[in-house]
């Protein structure tokens, strides 16, 4: 049962960086800074230390605000998708680590990652026909702050 909670929290966590890709990082390390998720031990010790949650928020506040301002490349190019397939694994991982599923966390994580990656792009090319691209940005954004501060608390109930 925690086994396959923790993969939908995991597969949830890379859906977050599939939307911003330094949202989700950022948002497990917050938990580890709030005592929800215990590193203790681990290779993710370190996620907890402030300098990691201030560089983590810090990059994940320049994405978001980097996507409502400048015209940014497709999440689809190369380098983009892999860096949410990267940090979605990697946010899969940390969160697994605490309950000694790293490697299925990292698995979950890199797939919903992908999933979300593609279905997102999709999704946001049809609205912005639509609607102005810095109100679906915004959208998209408030999406992903909510889903990985909700993700985050929810580590403190398992």
């Amino acid at each position: 049962m925690v086994h396959s909670l923790v993969l939908l929290l995991a597969l949830l966590i890379g859906m977050v960086a599939g939307l911003r890709a330094f949202t989700a990082p950022a948002a497990v390390a917050w938990a580890a800074a709030l005592h929800w998720l215990n590193f203790d031990d681990t290779w993710a010790s370190w996620l907890g230390q402030v300098i990691t949650v201030a560089l983590l928020t810090l990059l994940a506040a320049v994405e978001l605000i980097s996507d409502l301002l400048a015209r940014i490349p497709d999440r689809t190019t190369t380098t983009l998708y892999a860096t949410r397939l990267a940090t979605g694994a990697f946010a899969g991982a940390a969160l697994g680590t605490a309950w000694g599923y790293p490697w299925s966390g990292l698995g979950a994580g890199l797939l919903g990652a992908a999933l979300a990656t593609t279905v997102s792009h999709s999704v946001r090319c049809r609205l912005v026909a639509h609607r102005r691209e810095f109100v679906v940005a915004a959208v998209e954004g408030l999406v992903a702050i909510g889903a990985g501060l909700g993700i985050a608390a929810l580590t403190a109930v398992l």
